[in-house]
């Protein structure tokens, strides 16, 4: 009888750990400090986003500061990774041998997030992996980076979307991606009317205005888009993400959360992940960057 009660306390201890290992693993790869107080907040805004996903059952995130992890290891077991950096040349995952390594992960069928200058990368051999990766990425003068106040009103049928309402926010929206051609397997998500004055610019940088750009007056532009790779891999990219404050909004918040539990394979609940940031959880963990 003895016996047979230490096997029981040994299964019971066994549980928690067996029901752990089947949890989806989400790495959230946060960038160097960039820009200024509040602005490009990388490391504080995957910490939220942590918090938020470690609240969901069956989901368990880690944070990676101050760009690409010491160790690939870091992406054992991962479902999904979430790059939350600066982009452009400097991109993460762009350098060295790392783009053959996220390549090989995307065959795998792990999901892959880019949030806004994490969704930038050169043209050529980076973008047409972006592009193979996650449907789209921003290209230098053919996308353009306006602060402005999209009016998000409708949405598709998508899981990204459950429990997401009609939002606004100030925050430098990239619009106009390089997509794949036809949009194959890209699906819109974050879609607006852009304004003339917009168009007109300044942008963030260069300022503009570019012809191309005037010349599309009226029509929608994509703030954020999901994807599907042939593989079975998702992925999505999310133009917003410059001012920390918008992690408050509880539907930019919602749309970013539901996105990378997809790009998991996880369950997106029926009202979509549900979470609370608090005006002082908002000004933990910010980077400690000189006001000017």
């Amino acid at each position: 009888m003895l016996r047979k009660s230490k096997l029981l306390c040994v299964c019971l201890l066994a549980l928690p750990l067996a029901l752990s290992a089947a949890d989806k693993k989400i790495v959230l790869i946060a960038g160097k400090q960039s820009h200024g107080p509040g602005d490009h907040e990388f490391r504080a805004g995957s910490l939220l986003l942590q918090k938020c996903l470690n609240q969901v059952a069956g989901i368990h995130s880690v944070v990676h500061s101050n760009g690409w992890p010491a160790d690939v290891s870091a992406f054992d077991g991962a479902a999904a990774i979430l790059v939350y950096a600066d982009g452009g040349g400097g991109h993460p995952a762009i350098q060295g041998e790392r783009l053959k390594f996220i390549d090989d992960l995307a065959k795998k069928g792990v999901g892959i997030g880019c949030a806004h200058y994490g969704v930038e990368v050169p043209k050529g051999d980076p973008g047409e992996a972006m592009i193979n990766w996650i449907g789209g990425y921003y290209e230098h003068q053919f996308s353009c980076n306006p602060m402005w106040s999209p009016e998000f009103k409708s949405f598709p049928n998508h899981p990204v979307t459950r429990g997401v309402k009609p939002f606004s926010v100030l925050d430098e929206w990239y619009f106009n991606m390089r997509f794949r051609p036809e949009m194959k397997s890209v699906t819109p998500i974050l879609v607006a009317k852009c304004p003339d004055d917009v168009r007109d610019g300044p942008y963030v940088y260069p300022k503009g205005p570019y012809p191309h750009i005037i010349e599309a007056s009226g029509r929608d532009e994509i703030m954020m888009w999901v994807s599907e790779r042939p593989e079975g891999g998702r992925a999505f990219g999310f133009t917003g993400g410059h001012r920390h404050v918008n992690w408050g909004d509880d539907n930019f918040r919602k749309v970013v959360l539901n996105a990378l539990l997809w790009i998991a394979k996880a369950e997106v609940p029926a009202q979509g992940v549900v979470s609370e940031i608090t005006d002082a959880e908002l000004k933990q963990n910010l980077d400690p960057k000189p006001r000017k």
